[in-house]
This record gives structure tokens, C-alpha cells and sequence, in this order.
């Protein structure tokens, strides 16, 4: 099924506009033609009762009444219709007469109006239409005759029939007026919409070309503060934030030079009184075989710690150099499958502790020094802590930017426990907090991370199905200095 689109701010607040305007007008035409029509069928309604009833009470009559009287009665109260011209019927006992000449009776009379006419003995309207559908205004008025101040009734009933097809035309004509000013006034109510949605958008837009520049690391972006509504007091609250935020990460970074500049120059200072130190300890060591017992392993101890000393240095350097973003590539031409055996051999593991799989022929513009690290940091900690036998495996594979070269390091240790996986590449993190001390610097894994990236590309750390940690190295095979 295709979803729809979402409809865009301007459009919403556009269709809003116009909705209310609709429902604005609507409303009042239909308040206005209610209002009007009720007004003009009243003023025809009050006219026509009040001049019928009034006619009614100046006519003399002679009782009983006959035919011919009953008949003369209608007859004069027939020239005297207003605010129409109307058809008088008039009842008396078993008499019908009208002054439409063969027809005594009207079909639009109800026996209703009749039955309330006589019973409450006053006059009566209703509002009515005939067959055809026109509409019609019957009224009913007795004739009564008054004697000693008391009203008795004659008998006599007569009924107007008065035609409102002048009033429906006036009422069609409002509704046609209404229906015609509709769409132009909803025309004409698109402008003050548009203006209205422009003002709206207009520091909506400007909020997010900041957030934008803010995302790309302008952080003394600012917006401009424009009245003193809402949208307003939101681009002072961006500002202030944006204020906050800046402040905030120039003390961050300045806290982190410090900090970084503080590793650098130590390490830098370390290393001559550390040079110093392990040619004393190269000399101490040749002669720890002619020392008693106890020296020969105080010497040993300090040789060893001074040795871990010098790495931890180098690889502060090389951090340091990192995040300064001075190291650089020394690009060459490299048979992959050599650069790893002279990997294995400098460090004497070209033996059962680690298979290889290394196809032939495959070769790969690299910086040679710092993919020995890599491989070198990759394969010594399999060893260390996972569990011999290690397996290097090299293939190539296809991407979109050219050629890849995919070197995964398995291990056949427990392999790594799930909340340590991603801190895996943290610097100085230790897996096993209680192990405070280890042959390492703790930041074999974060350099080594860091050369991969600075070749372009990826490192990922997964166990493998059967067991075991599995590090998979994915560069393309054309680096970029």
C-alpha cells in the first residue's frame, strides 16, 4: 500500500486558513439566511393575520347567515388582501363559499387549522405547500359577536390563503447571493493565508538553516529576534541554548588541547630519561646471570617494567599524534602475503599458534609501517587473550570504490562477553576490572583502530559462530594519503 505523503507546514497552515474562513462563512450565511428568512415570512405572516382578523371585525352580519350573505361577506374581505392579493373561504354550519368561483373549499386548509380555529376560538396560521410544492400561508380567523363585553361565537370561520412564492423567490435569491460571494471570498481569503503562513514560516525556516549550521559545527550561529510573540520567544530560547552550547564546547575542547598537549609533552620528556634507562638495563641484564638470586630478579623486575614503561610512552605518542591529527601515510606498493609473514617472523608466532590463509597475489597501496602495527596488535592480543590456535585469513572482495582488502583475526579463546563489545576499541578499557595490570599499554586496540581509519577504512569486533573473538579488517586496496 503507498503512504501518502505528509502534507508540508505552509500547505497545512494554508488549508487551515481557508477551513476556518469556509466554516467562518458558512455560519454566517446560514445564521443570516435563518435570521432573514424567519424575518421577512414573519412581517408577511404578522401583516396578513392582523388585516384579516381586523376586516373580520368590522364586517356586520346578519344571523343565521345564508348564501348569498355568507358569499357577500367573502367577497368584500377578498378585495381587501394585504400584504398580497389572497383567497378568502368562509364556513358556516353546512355553507362553503370562496372567492375563487367553483372551488368553496382549499386543499392547502388543514383539518388541523379547522379543528384549533374552533375549538380555542381565535385566530390560527400555518405555514403550508400544495401539491405542486409552493408554498402557502392559511389563516383562520372566527367570527365572533360581542355583546355586554363578552365574545360568542357566530358560527362563521373564514380562512385566508395567502401565496409566499414572492417570499421564496427573495429567500432563493439570499441563497444564491451567499453561494456566489462564497468562492470569491475564499479567493480572496488565499492572500491574507499566504501572509499569514509566510509570517509563521518564516522564523521556522530561519530556526532550521541555524540548526543546519549549527549541525556542521558553526556553533556562533544566531537568529535574529523578531517581534515579541511566541516564535520569537523561541528564537531567544535557540540563541540562548546556542549561547550555552558554544561556551560549553569551547571549554570542552580547550579542556581536551590541554589535555592531549599535557600527553603529548609528557611522553616527549619521558622518552630521553627512558632511552637512558634501557641501555642501563640492556647492560644490567648481561651481567644478571653473575648476581645473587634475589638482585638477579629485582633487575629482571625492573628491566621488564621499564620496558613496558618505554611502550606505554611510544603509544601515548602515537595517540597523541592521532588526535592532533599530524599522523601521516607513507604509501607503497605491498604484496599482502609477505607484508604477514614478516609480521609473524619479527615476533617469532611463524610457528602452530597462528594458520594463515594468505592467497597469492594480492597487493594493496598501504603505509607498510602501520599495517604491521595493525597486524601485529590484531594478532598479539588473539594470542593474549584469547587462545591459540589463531587464524589469518586475507581475501579481496568488490566495492563500489574499488577493490577491498578483508584480513580476519580468529581466535579459539571464550571470546568476548557481550557488554564488553562495544568498548571494545576504548582506550585504557579493561575488560576484567579486577586485572589492573597487563602486558599492555591499553591502547593497542584504539591505535590500531585509529591506523585502519586513517587508510580508510573499517574494523569490527564480533564473535565467531563456533566461539572465539573475530576481528575483521576491511581497507580498500588503494589507499588515499
Amino acid at each position: 500500500m503507498r503512504r501518502i505523503a505528509p502534507l508540508g507546514l505552509r500547505t497545512r497552515l494554508i488549508a487551515a486558513f481557508l477551513l476556518v474562513a469556509a466554516i467562518s462563512a458558512v455560519t454566517t450565511a446560514a445564521l443570516t439566511y435563518q435570521q432573514a428568512r424567519n424575518a421577512i415570512l414573519k412581517q408577511t405572516q404578522d401583516t396578513a393575520v392582523n388585516t384579516l382578523r381586523d376586516q373580520v371585525e368590522q364586517q356586520e352580519m346578519r344571523l343565521p347567515l345564508t348564501q348569498q350573505e355568507l358569499q357577500r361577506v367573502v367577497i368584500e374581505l377578498g378585495k381587501r388582501g394585504k400584504p398580497h392579493p389572497w383567497i378568502i373561504f368562509g364556513e358556516y354550519e353546512d355553507l362553503r363559499v370562496s372567492t375563487n368561483p367553483g372551488t368553496p373549499t382549499s386543499t392547502v386548509i388543514t383539518d388541523g387549522l379547522r379543528e384549533k380555529v374552533r375549538q380555542n376560538r381565535y385566530s390560527a396560521f400555518q405555514r403550508v405547500e400544495d401539491q405542486r410544492g409552493n408554498p402557502w400561508l392559511t389563516i383562520g380567523v372566527p367570527a365572533l359577536f360581542e355583546h355586554n363585553g363578552y365574545s360568542e361565537p357566530t358560527g362563521a370561520v373564514f380562512y385566508a390563503s395567502v401565496p409566499l412564492a414572492t417570499e421564496k423567490q427573495t429567500v432563493e435569491a439570499m441563497v444564491d447571493a451567499a453561494q456566489q460571494g462564497a468562492v470569491p471570498g475564499l479567493a480572496i481569503a488565499v492572500v491574507p493565508a499566504l501572509l499569514a503562513a509566510r509570517s509563521v514560516l518564516r522564523p521556522v525556516r530561519d530556526m532550521r538553516r541555524a540548526a543546519q549550521r549549527m549541525g556542521r559545527g558553526r556553533l556562533d550561529t544566531r537568529i535574529e529576534v523578531r517581534g515579541a510573540d511566541e516564535l520569537a520567544g523561541l528564537a531567544r530560547t535557540f540563541n540562548e541554548t546556542a549561547r550555552a552550547l558554544e561556551q560549553s564546547v569551547t571549554e570542552l575542547r580547550e579542556a581536551e588541547t590541554r589535555a592531549r598537549r599535557f600527553a603529548s609533552d609528557v611522553s616527549h620528556e619521558l622518552r630521553t630519561p627512558l632511552a637512558g634507562m634501557l641501555a642501563v638495563t640492556e647492560v644490567l641484564d648481561e651481567d644478571a646471570a653473575h648476581l645473587d638470586a634475589d638482585t638477579a630478579k629485582a633487575l629482571r623486575l625492573v628491566s621488564a617494567e621499564t620496558g613496558k614503561l618505554a611502550v606505554l610512552v611510544e603509544d601515548l605518542m602515537e595517540i597523541s599524534r592521532f588526535d592532533a591529527r599530524a599522523a601521516e601515510l607513507n604509501l607503497d606498493d605491498v604484496d599482502i602475503a609477505e607484508s604477514v609473514r614478516k609480521t609473524l617472523e619479527r615476533r617469532h608466532w611463524d610457528d602452530e599458534r597462528v594458520v594463515v590463509e594468505l592467497p597469492y597475489g594480492v597487493r594493496a597501496r598501504l603505509d607498510p609501517r602501520r599495517f604491521d602495527v595493525v597486524l601485529a596488535n590484531l594478532i598479539g592480543n588473539a594470542l593474549r587473550h584469547g587462545g591459540a590456535p589463531v587464524r589469518v585469513t586475507v581475501r579481496t572482495a568488490a566495492g563500489q570504490d574499488g577493490g577491498r582488502l578483508l584480513i580476519e583475526v580468529a581466535d579459539s579463546g571464550p571470546g568476548i562477553a557481550p557488554e564488553v563489545l562495544p568498548h571494545i576499541f576504548d582506550r585504557f578499557f579493561k575488560a576484567d576490572a579486577a586485572r589492573t595490570r597487563s602486558a599492555g599499554s591499553g591502547l593497542g586496540l584504539a591505535i590500531t583502530l585509529e591506523n585502519v581509519r586513517l587508510h580508510g577504512g573499517t574494523l569490527r569486533a564480533a564473535n565467531g559462530p563456533l566461539g572465539g573473538a573475530v576481528f575483521t579488517l576491511d581497507m580498500p586496496l588503494e589507499a588515499r594519503a
